[in-house]
């Protein structure tokens, strides 16, 4: 019965994916072709919108078929048309999943940076072009030493999308270890934290740095799954007993929202530092919603 439950649900995401992504790349057509200022601000509500009810169809059917217990611990005042940087943990791709239904309709729509790769993904690839959200390349630092343009266009890309972003309430949601977590790369990296690979400061130096005073406060959220790491099947399959979320919401330093991280040796140790800080609170709250 097990492998039919998790077909079953899987083809009822598939058909509400569907039924959303098409006018949402309706609308975004409309949106391109025809690039009038009111008309693009009348297609930015329409595609929220679209991608709220996308959302939440998922969430309903979440709630019906599947007894994940979400446990929220919140330190915010979450406002649906602020302007927010989210920073979280990064342990699975159940993590979009928790996030979303956190967040659904109580923030701006959350809008991630991704990998250029999944613009190919099926439907999803074309639904996150059509909602704005930036792809950026993946570069090693030996790449980006041979060919330094490689890191001056994806701070292009994101200087773009940010200005996108100051027309809008927004969420720009930033994982801020740049990969998901596992014992082997943690083990690599010879990270300083128990439970977290080691923050890279660079793309949220750079976000705060085009959006200026356009964002009003950062989100600090820490996801723990006190069962283990899950994957997806395991989350259509009910193997996720429950999920802990912390929700801190923090100012942003005065003194970091101008600097030329790049370039300002001293200025990219103080923002690395700030966010070292953040990290250390964060390993501490996720050992407290582990349970050791």
């Amino acid at each position: 019965m097990l492998p039919l439950r998790v077909t079953l649900i899987f083809l009822a995401l598939a058909a509400n994916t569907v039924l959303h992504v098409v006018p949402l790349l309706l609308v975004a057509l409309v949106k391109a072709a025809l690039p009038f200022d009111r008309l693009r601000k009348a297609s930015n509500t329409v595609l929220t919108g679209l991608a709220e009810s996308w959302i939440g169809a998922n969430g309903w059917m979440a709630d019906r078929f599947l007894r994940t217990r979400i446990v929220v611990e919140e330190d915010a005042a979450l406002q649906a048309d602020g302007h927010y940087l989210v920073l979280a943990n990064h342990q699975s791709w159940v993590d979009i999943v928790v996030l979303q239904k956190v967040f659904n309709r109580r923030i701006p729509l959350l809008r991630f940076f991704l990998k250029r790769q999944l613009i190919w993904v099926p439907l999803l690839g074309l639904a996150w072009w059509a909602l704005d959200f930036p792809f950026m390349g993946r570069h090693t630092p030996k790449q980006v030493a041979r060919r330094p343009e490689l890191a001056r266009r994806d701070i292009e890309t994101t200087r773009r999308a940010c200005e996108k972003f100051r027309e809008i309430p927004v969420a720009i949601m930033n994982f801020v270890e740049g990969t998901r977590f596992t014992p082997a790369k943690h083990a690599r990296q010879g990270a300083p934290y128990r439970h977290l690979l080691k923050p890279k400061s660079g793309g949220v130096a750079f976000v705060l740095d085009a959006m200026g005073e356009g964002l009003h406060a950062i989100l600090d959220v820490t996801i723990a799954y006190p069962d283990g790491r899950p994957t997806m099947v395991d989350l259509l399959a009910n193997r996720i007993p429950a999920v802990h979320v912390h929700v801190r919401q923090r100012p942003i330093p005065a003194d970091l929202l101008q600097g030329d991280y790049q370039n300002d040796r001293a200025f990219r140790i103080r923002f690395q530092q700030w966010m070292n800080g953040l990290w250390q609170e964060k390993d501490a709250d996720l050992a407290r919603l582990l349970g050791g």
